[in-house]
């Protein structure tokens, strides 16, 4: 019996704290906030965290959070505050400390596992951080920049441009045809056996439509007739926002670019189902929106064991 797997919580989608942005320009708040014996403090170096295991009670893995006189030197960002009321920061070290009783990860690892809180936590640092990290310069004139308004915004200490965190949109697509059949692609760089939804960037002057419909032609020859909007995940690798869609195509001739996409494949469900089960193919990681897109044009879930 088919299951409802409709479920808006995408792996990286869930947050529970509240961003705050009106206290980022208040400088005064957040050194109070910051100097609080109760704020919280997620050092992060280059994508990697501190977490531990879960407790003997079964709960989640949970990031490790230092108050704020424990934590290293690094740029300082604000998270916003938790549902007590508990401020949220973030440093960006050049290392994470190593006299910490705890374990690495990256979001990339701990995405799907950490619970609403620190999931949300960790997209929001990593996000910040990988933006940081390469927009240390002003893109006018070429001085130094430095963060300002909670580290949401980097100004130059020459011109005063200001600049902002950017977000590149890619949208990333089930294709169905009229026999209700899905089509899964594997990457050029991707070894044998990995397949996923086809997906791309969106170009300028271009609607979500259309670059859904461009991007499925250039990489396998298909046309696409029609475009369902699902749902959307943040990406921070390093700063793409993914636009999940179902197209339907009004033809299921199939003629692989080579450049980018080496294969692809039309499934019914019976044969998706044997392909897993056989080990044929293995799918996306639920940290992912493309195997919520899978999972909902199939009807239930796949297990864990046969992703990527």
């Amino acid at each position: 019996m088919s299951v409802d797997v409709r479920d808006p919580r995408l792996a990286m989608t869930r947050a529970t704290h509240d961003r705050a942005a009106e206290h980022r320009v208040d400088e005064g708040w957040l050194a109070t906030a910051w100097d609080s014996a109760e704020a919280r403090v997620l050092v992060i170096a280059r994508g990697k965290v501190h977490w531990t295991d879960p407790g003997a009670d079964g709960t989640s893995p949970a990031l490790t959070l230092v108050a704020p006189a424990d934590a290293p030197d690094g740029e300082r960002y604000f998270l916003g505050v938790d549902p007590a009321g508990t401020a949220h920061f973030a440093v960006a070290a050049e290392a994470l400390p190593e006299d910490v009783d705890a374990q690495v990860g990256t979001l990339y690892t701990l995405g799907p596992v950490l619970g609403d809180r620190d999931a949300g936590l960790l997209v929001h640092a990593v996000g910040l951080e990988n933006w940081h990290r390469t927009h240390t310069f002003c893109a006018r004139c070429g001085k130094p920049t430095r963060p300002v308004s909670g580290g949401h915004v980097r100004r130059c200490t020459e011109c005063a441009a200001e600049h902002f965190p950017r977000t590149d949109p890619a949208v990333i697509m089930l294709v169905v045809d009229r026999r209700d059949r899905a089509l899964l692609g594997r990457q050029a760089s991707w070894p044998e056996k990995r397949f996923s939804t086809l997906a791309g960037f969106v170009e300028p002057g271009e609607s979500l439509r259309q670059a859904v419909a461009r991007e499925v032609a250039e990489e396998t020859g298909v046309r696409v007739a029609e475009v369902t909007y699902v749902d959307s995940q943040p990406w921070p690798f390093p700063s793409s926002l993914m636009l999940g869609f179902h197209a339907t195509a009004s033809d299921d001739r199939i003629q692989v670019d080579g450049t980018e996409i080496a294969e692809a494949r039309w499934f019914t469900r019976d044969e998706l189902r044997a392909a897993v089960a056989a080990g044929e193919i293995r799918l996306p990681g639920r940290i992912s929106i493309s195997r919520h897109l899978i999972e909902l044009w199939f009807g239930e879930r796949f297990p864990d064991s046969v992703t990527w």
